[in-house]
């Protein structure tokens, strides 16, 4: 047998007439009619191309039917149909109409008279189905036919328009559209952790044969597991994420939408899709059938499918998905607080885990004192497991809180910056005794453009009501240096971290009128069109120093 698009050929009067009679002989199901009347009108149908994978698009409810011919040639061909469900469950099933054989042989060769039709009108004839599958799995038909015949599919949503893809091949030697599965496709979890979980795989025999051509994509989700890349791909579609046909399985470049990260590292792609309905992930890591999927949520269920794909025809094929749940989050450790003692901590702001720490009231009034050195920090304070304060903080911070004898309080610390933050924190029920100095309404530093020369500047800022010291450094940077140190800069750390070199001067000040508590310094002895970063340090009676905010001044380059 081999294939041929005989209708091209044949005088369409004769084929109906040849329908026709066999539509009188035999009673028929309701599709076998069906079947006849589209082979009535079949001049208009549309014909499934052989050995290419075909997209049909089905609307609700509304059947839509291809048509294919094996033609006598040689004894017991075999061919294959293939079809994928992209979205809904759908049905379809297969017809065959078989003919007299020399008609339909002649027929294609336009070797044909009146006597030749009058006798295959008289020929017997049967319709008949000979598979029909309903559900959204990838089904497979394998059939042998000895007969010259003429097969109907026909296929139908019952649930919404969706499309799906269909091949047929009749040459079953030259190598599969689709990547071979092993024996055992499963997919095997081999570990989990708090954010991880490691996969592994058999191998395709594709891979083996074709490994430049072949690749491994992975896909991860929290909804559930996809029969089929066709089926992933419409999902994540349908969730409002735009994604580029079949995950860049070229790995060639396109745009991502707003809501896609695209990361290529060691020889692998990967897609995050960012969605209301969770993260998913779609990973391409060549042939590598050992894979740990990292950054993960703790105490969360995923769903891991892999495809294997043919990078040249875009074709796939569905390993059996698997799932995993990672484990929970270990409780944080919870640092006691001390009276009086200042502790600092640092929080990793890639991680974002919260900073636990616990007090037990001995004393009615307690005051809680944050003092940020680097980054940005979120406090979340409860009382008895009730909040009593949140906020993210800038600078120093008190909270002055008011409750019983042994009330426990519990500090959570989060970095709200992906790079890592630090905080001093202290709790004491000695406000008279303050830790930190009296601090002014601003700790800005300001200058003075229309005094700045080719050798000094001149910089002010705010005092306090109480006598303080004030100690004044400066250091000499270049022009790509200034982000960084104003980014990097500890805002805790005192002038022993400083180079001696460094040290301007030291001054005491204060005034009771705090509109004239102000102070102005001109630094001289430097060098004409460079830039500098002055800090001001304010120590107060504990010793503990408070750092204002650097400013970095340019000298004046002519005079």
């Amino acid at each position: 047998l081999k294939m041929s698009w005989f209708w091209f050929y044949l005088p369409l009067h004769l084929l109906m007439a040849a329908c026709l009679c066999h539509s009188i002989k035999a009673p028929t199901t309701n599709s076998q009619q069906s079947f006849k009347t589209d082979l009535f009108n079949f001049y208009h149908s549309l014909m499934l191309a052989d050995g290419k994978e075909t997209t049909v698009h089905l609307l609700k409810d509304i059947p839509k039917r291809y048509y294919f011919v094996l033609e006598e040639g040689r004894a017991l061909a075999p061919f294959t149909i293939t079809v994928t469900p992209c979205d809904v469950p759908i049905e379809w099933s297969i017809l065959v109409h078989k003919a007299s054989a020399s008609f339909l042989g002649k027929a294609a060769r336009g070797d044909h008279d009146t006597e030749e039709v009058s006798k295959s009108q008289k020929a017997p004839s049967m319709v008949s189905t000979i598979f029909n599958y309903k559900g959204n799995s990838v089904e497979t038909y394998m059939g042998m036919s000895s007969h010259s015949a003429l097969y109907m599919l026909e296929f139908l949503s019952t649930e919404r328009d969706t499309h799906i893809t269909v091949y047929l091949t009749t040459d079953t030697t030259s190598g599969q559209l689709y990547p071979e599965l092993p024996v055992d496709p499963r997919i095997d979890v081999i570990g989990i952790g708090h954010t991880t979980v490691t996969l592994t795989w058999k191998h395709s025999p594709s891979v083996l044969q074709h490994r430049e051509n072949i690749q491994y994509c992975l896909l991860v989700n929290e909804k559930h597991n996809y029969k089929s890349l066709c089926a992933a791909e419409t999902a994540i579609r349908s969730s409002g994420m735009k994604l580029p046909p079949t995950l860049a399985l070229s790995l060639s470049p396109y745009l991502l939408e707003p809501q896609q990260v695209m990361i290529l590292s060691n020889s692998e792609l990967s897609i995050i899709n960012k969605a209301s309905s969770g993260e998913v992930r779609q990973i391409c890591m060549g042939t590598k059938n050992t894979y740990t999927v990292l950054n993960l949520s703790p105490s969360t269920q995923y769903y891991f499918d892999i495809f294997i794909v043919n990078l040249l025809t875009n074709a796939s094929a569905a390993y059996t998905g698997t799932f995993a749940r990672t484990l929970e989050e270990p409780e944080p450790k919870v640092t006691e607080l001390k009276d009086g003692k200042v502790i600092q901590v640092v929080l990793d702001g890639k991680k974002q885990k919260f900073y636990s720490l616990q007090y037990q009231a001995r004393h009615k009034k307690i005051q809680f004192t944050f003092q940020l050195c680097r980054g940005q920090v979120r406090v979340h304070i409860t009382k008895n497991g009730k909040t009593v304060a949140l906020e993210n903080i800038s600078g120093l911070r008190y909270f002055l809180l008011k409750g019983k004898l042994l009330d426990t309080y519990l500090v959570q610390l989060r970095s709200t910056e992906e790079s890592n933050s630090s905080v001093k924190v202290q709790v004491s029920p000695h406000f008279h005794k303050p830790l930190f100095p009296l601090l002014p309404e601003s700790l800005k530093i300001k200058s003075f453009s229309k005094l700045r020369t080719c050798n000094s500047v001149t910089i002010a800022w705010l005092g306090t009501q109480e006598e303080s010291k004030y100690c004044v450094y400066k250091k000499r940077i270049e022009e790509d240096q200034v982000w960084m140190e104003l980014r990097s800069a500890d805002r805790c750390s005192g002038p022993e971290s400083r180079h001696k070199s460094e040290k301007v001067l030291c001054k005491y000040f204060y005034d009771i009128n705090l509109q004239r508590a102000v102070t102005t310094e001109t630094i001289k002895g430097l060098d004409a069109g460079t830039l500098y970063l002055f800090d001001v340090y304010l120590f107060g009676p504990s010793g503990i120093p408070v750092r204002y905010h650097s400013k970095v001044v340019k000298t004046r380059k002519k005079c």
